[in-house]
């Protein structure tokens, strides 16, 4: 890259690495082509959000359709046939039939309109004085100024003094991030009661929700929670008229192999439910928060307070035919063959742990975190690179907080597609092994 471009790219403020851009020309399912001739598979599905690879003809046929017949429209003035489509479609895809849905225009924003929905519901149906949110040490639930404050996310959180006065609640179930004293013992469905003594030390009725990652996106690498925890949670917030929120912006419509990564455990159904990457696939920026039907009249009880804002470009229609066309793509996959890609996946990360330069391997269906011995990194993002692989990395937890890449490849991938990223981290992984 030129000087002049090196300025001109110091100019645009966005998130940047210590190894060069890929100069991309073209791109079909996981596969990117570069200028120079040569391909990178995408190993992380971007940022974990290009869920059915890059190209889509479904997805491109959908919105050539709309885009014909109209780009915008204001829900609340023309009626809203492809977004109620998209209700009913993408409702009974994750199995939640009866849901209320909001549709906006991120994961950021679908966190806060969840949070909004959450304080309305327990006010009209109990007349909670506040509305508190109560998330984990462990935890990102988006980029505003409120979500930044309230989650766990270390590399983002802000100062103190700019926090609102907000912060995680309780310890994720997670080691390191759940310091059990004196006592060594791994996470169980126990660690739930920090839960309930964070719900307490409020005073229930001060909470209107826990709001939890099913499974552990990339703050501290898919993190999986101990069997029974979910459910445990679950119990413990109806029991004090505190709501459930569950925030699959990363993980739901089949990251970790089941529509909804809760789905994992009996018992663990929230009472809203925040989607977002897997349904816009990279194809648009997109959330969705589902409100179960048992809740879902309360939003429009006499009591309540006004909807949360949506946004402008909410149930834009481009916005539904798109996702559309991502759900058009889900569901002709082939689910066993599909089960079965990400089962081989996860066996051979798991074999890496030999490895020097692997600490831990976590995760369910096609997403995986590979922890990584420290200071290696970027050695591997290079090393894995050259084999043709492009991975996210992430940083977690402890001191020195651990670190690593996110293995994460787009829904559709091929049997080969598996193969070849199974071989390049592996042969990657070995050479940093040979190397110190």
């Amino acid at each position: 890259m030129s000087q002049y471009s090196l300025l001109r790219r110091e100019r645009l403020l966005t998130s940047s690495r210590p190894l060069p851009d890929f100069d991309v020309v073209a791109a079909g399912g996981p596969w990117l082509h570069l200028a120079d001739g040569r391909r990178i598979f995408d190993g992380s599905s971007g940022l974990v959000c290009a869920n059915v690879g890059q190209n889509s003809p479904k997805v491109l046929a959908r919105i050539e359709h709309q885009f014909r017949r109209a780009t915008f429209a204001g829900a609340a003035v023309v009626r809203p046939d492809i977004q109620m489509e998209l209700m009913e479609r993408l409702c009974h895809a994750v199995g939640r039939p009866q849901d209320a849905v909001a549709l906006v225009t991120c994961g950021t924003l679908g966190v806060e309109v969840a949070v909004g929905l959450a304080r309305n519901i327990v006010r009209a149906r109990g007349g909670k004085r506040r509305g508190d949110i109560l998330t984990s040490s462990l935890s990102y639930h988006g980029n505003s100024a409120l979500t930044l404050a309230l989650a766990g996310n270390h590399a983002r959180q802000p100062r103190p003094e700019d926090a609102l006065g907000l912060g995680p609640a309780f310890p994720a179930p997670y080691p390191p991030a759940h310091d059990h004293g004196q006592v060594e013992r791994a996470c169980d469905a126990s660690c739930a009661q920090e839960v309930a003594n964070a719900i307490d030390g409020r005073g229930a009725e001060n909470v209107a929700a826990v709001l939890l990652e099913p499974v552990n996106g990339t703050t501290g690498g898919a993190y999986v929670p101990p069997d029974g925890y979910l459910r445990q949670v679950a119990q413990i917030c109806r029991e004090r008229d505190v709501l459930v929120i569950h925030d699959e912006v990363l993980t739901g419509l089949w990251r970790t192999g089941t529509p909804l990564a809760g789905d994992h455990w009996d018992g663990a159904n929230a009472d809203l439910c925040i989607l977002s990457k897997g349904l816009g696939a990279g194809y648009t920026s997109v959330g969705a928060v589902l409100v179960s039907p048992e809740l879902a009249p309360l939003l429009r009880h006499a009591d309540a307070d006004p909807l949360p804002a949506m946004g402008t470009m909410a149930t834009h229609p481009l916005q539904a035919a798109a996702c559309l066309g991502v759900l058009d793509e889900l569901e002709s996959m082939d689910f066993d063959a599909f089960r079965t890609r990400g089962d081989r996946l996860g066996s051979a990360l798991r074999a890496t742990t030999d490895l020097p330069a692997v600490r831990d391997v976590r995760g369910l269906g096609h997403l995986y975190g590979v922890e990584l011995a420290p200071g290696l990194l970027w050695p591997l993002m290079r090393e894995a690179e050259a084999r043709g692989v492009f991975l996210y990395p992430f940083t977690g937890a402890g001191h020195p907080q651990s670190e690593g890449v996110v293995v994460a490849p787009a829904l559709t991938s091929t049997d080969d597609d598996i193969t070849f990223l199974s071989d390049a981290l592996t042969g990657a992984l070995s050479a940093l092994g040979r190397s110190n």
